[in-house]
């Protein structure tokens, strides 16, 4: 249920004063007669619709709630004053989150096109679309990775001995730290979890060695950075990856990780294999299942010692942290990345919608869902990092990490000391798998809706195989993450891709619906769905205060940006290279369609430009009905600070 102060500001986002409200919809037709359900059912017969409304609203959150939520989010909390961040956080949902949201799902429920196509309305920077095709691509290669090391875990979960566990396998080193004897005789040891994957932090901890004989010693040692490895630890990098010191040595395919990502990449062609219609069904699962297992793992965690103290230390407000400009930096960087805007999915998924769907509604429902899981996750995290801080005999700040770190070595860790470890593992891993198998939906599906809007006539038919064939080019160009070095391009393509390219998306976004295409005529296309349209605190975050934050947001993420590193391994200059060109790929399309476009128009270079501003003839409404009428040569610029002025339009 919605806090009342809470509802009251949405309402205040969406009112609309009943005397300024024009009769839009009778502009365009005097005999205007508003569709039947079946009408509406029969415009998007051959491109797809959505058959439930609950299947629209539970695969944007499938899309948005994924693994950033849990392994980042808790530690972003904890780093930056606890209870505290949460202020700053909820304030970017509002007053970003929300209107970023609603702006997408309106692009493509107005449109029914996918990001390719929508920005007709402003044909110079139709080379955005191409950026969002680009940027999910890239992620797609490097995401299904997550997903087969994921698969590879769930796999051993199985095993009478966690294979994690130990130190007695044939991939550990002679140093590594473990809590059992090569006999199984369990050992008390004051053992911390890695606090990342560049190495520990602790000081003067009993830990025991596995020499190469197989004896155990114990050993009083003093760590401050590199060195022995947990056998967690030792799993993750030595069994799982495997990998090797650097890119000059990227080894061979590891067999183990081709086929957990070829099963992956089955899975996404099986849930994708008829569009929506098979992914509106699957999404039952993998977007509920995942809050059933947080729940479970939630209600063992609590009975955890210590657990007390982690979500103590959790939820504790630091009020002093909000003093520091960076706390409000990282919440407004969690909030853009988290619900997944200005990637093209949204628009995507949203464009299957029928035309008079409340996309408001939904807008408000994914947000807050992605915004409250976050915070749920928290308790789940915390309530483990807590009960190791307890065994480890450390504070939790010492073991509390973020990212694959948390996910593949921490969590993994803490269950072994758990009764029935093989259960809670199988869990956690299978509840990881669904957060990041929803996510690759969103992404996937916006490429191949991609093509097939370039061709309807000729592959709408064919979408099972374009599917497909999709599928395996991706299968096969994600392989060299499987070789011994693939840890080291993850890194690369992970630290690089939607580094600047998404901010700088969501920022044209906003200035292109709030300034150019004008805000008042956006605001008339969705009064054109809904029968009203956006309030004056929807339109000034449109125009002016998604703007400022995301321009904010760039300048300090551009500023602040540093090179990326991996356990020790600082990448060479070429890699960085490659990097940054990883980076621009997004950018690049919007120049070349800009040169493109204005070489096209006639008249003078001026001419051009004002004729490739507006927007083009064949944008229109997705509803047939309303597209004979629907005018977009009489567009004219309204300044958005006069639009967003109460006034009464005149016939």
């Amino acid at each position: 249920m919605v806090p009342k102060p809470l509802a009251f500001l949405l309402r205040v986002m969406d009112h609309v004063h009943r005397d300024e409200t024009t009769s839009f919809i009778n502009e365009i037709s005097g005999d205007y007669v508003k569709p039947t359900p079946e009408d509406e059912t029969e415009y998007k017969h051959e491109r797809g619709q959505w058959d439930r409304k609950l299947d629209f609203i539970l695969s944007l959150i499938g899309y948005s709630v994924g693994v950033s939520n849990l392994w980042r989010f808790p530690y972003l909390c904890l780093r930056n004053g606890g209870g505290a961040f949460l202020i700053p956080f909820f304030f970017f949902l509002l007053a970003i989150g929300i209107p970023m949201f609603y702006l997408e799902v309106c692009l493509g429920q107005f449109s029914g096109t996918s990001p390719l196509f929508v920005w007709k309305l402003c044909p110079l920077f139709k080379g955005i679309g191409w950026g969002c095709c680009i940027v999910s691509g890239i992620t797609s290669i490097y995401y299904v990775a997550v997903l087969a090391w994921v698969m590879f875990y769930f796999i051993n979960s199985f095993y009478p001995t966690l294979p994690w566990f130990t130190c007695d396998n044939w991939w550990n080193t002679d140093t590594c730290i473990g809590p059992v004897h090569d006999n199984g005789t369990e050992l008390n040891s004051t053992v911390p979890v890695s606090t990342s994957d560049v190495g520990y932090n602790y000081d003067n901890a009993t830990v025991f060695l596995r020499s190469s004989m197989g004896n155990i010693t114990l050993r009083n040692v003093s760590r401050t950075g590199f060195g022995d490895k947990t056998a967690a630890e030792e799993f993750w990098q030595y069994y799982v990856l495997r990998k090797s010191d650097g890119l000059d040595d990227m080894g061979t395919l590891q067999p183990h990780l081709v086929g957990c990502l070829f099963v992956s990449w089955l899975f996404i062609f099986l849930c994708l294999i008829k569009g929506i219609k098979s992914l509106g069904k699957v999404v039952y699962v993998t977007a509920l299942l995942p809050y059933i297992l947080l729940t479970i793992l939630l209600i063992r965690g609590l009975l955890l010692p210590g657990a007390a103290d982690g979500i103590k230390f959790y939820i504790y407000p630091d009020f002093s942290k909000l003093a520091n400009y960076s706390v409000w930096i990282e919440a407004a960087l969690q909030v853009f990345f988290s619900l997944g805007a200005a990637w093209g999915s949204v628009i995507t998924m949203a464009s299957y919608n029928k035309f008079h769907n409340n996309c408001f509604r939904d807008a408000i429902i994914v947000t807050l869902a992605d915004g409250l899981t976050s915070f749920y996750s928290g308790f789940v995290i915390f309530s483990v990092v807590g009960f190791m801080a307890k065994e480890a005999n450390l504070s939790i700040t010492e073991v509390a990490t973020e990212g694959p770190g948390l996910a593949l070595v921490a969590y993994p860790e803490a269950i072994t000391k758990m009764p029935l470890p093989q259960l809670w593992a199988v869990l956690f891993f299978l509840m990881l798998f669904t957060l990041g198998l929803d996510s690759q939906f969103g992404m996937f599906e916006n490429l191949v809706a991609g093509i097939i809007d370039a061709f309807p006539h000729k592959l709408q038919r064919y979408r099972t195989f374009v599917t497909g064939g999709m599928a395996i080019l991706f299968f096969l160009v994600s392989l060299p993450l499987t070789l011994n070095g693939g840890i080291y391009i993850f890194q690369l393509m992970d630290w690089f891709t939607s580094a600047f390219c998404l901010v700088i998306t969501g920022l044209m976004e906003s200035v292109i619906i709030g300034w150019i295409y004008g805000v008042h005529r956006f605001g008339r296309d969705i009064e054109l769905m809904l029968g009203r349209r956006p309030g004056v605190i929807m339109r000034f975050c449109w125009c002016i205060s998604n703007p400022i934050i995301l321009l904010m947001v760039f300048f300090v993420t551009v500023t602040g940006y540093q090179m990326p590193t991996y356990d020790g391994y600082k990448y060479p200059t070429a890699a960085r290279g490659m990097g940054f060109l990883f980076s621009m790929l997004p950018i690049f399309p919007i120049p070349i369609v800009m040169v493109w476009e204005l070489s096209r128009a006639k008249g003078t270079l001026w001419q051009r430009f004002y004729q490739t501003l507006r927007p083009s003839k064949d944008w229109k409404p997705a509803l047939k009905d309303y597209q004979p009428d629907y005018q977009t040569d009489n567009h004219e610029f309204v300044l958005p600070l006069t639009s967003l002025m109460p006034c009464r339009e005149t016939k």
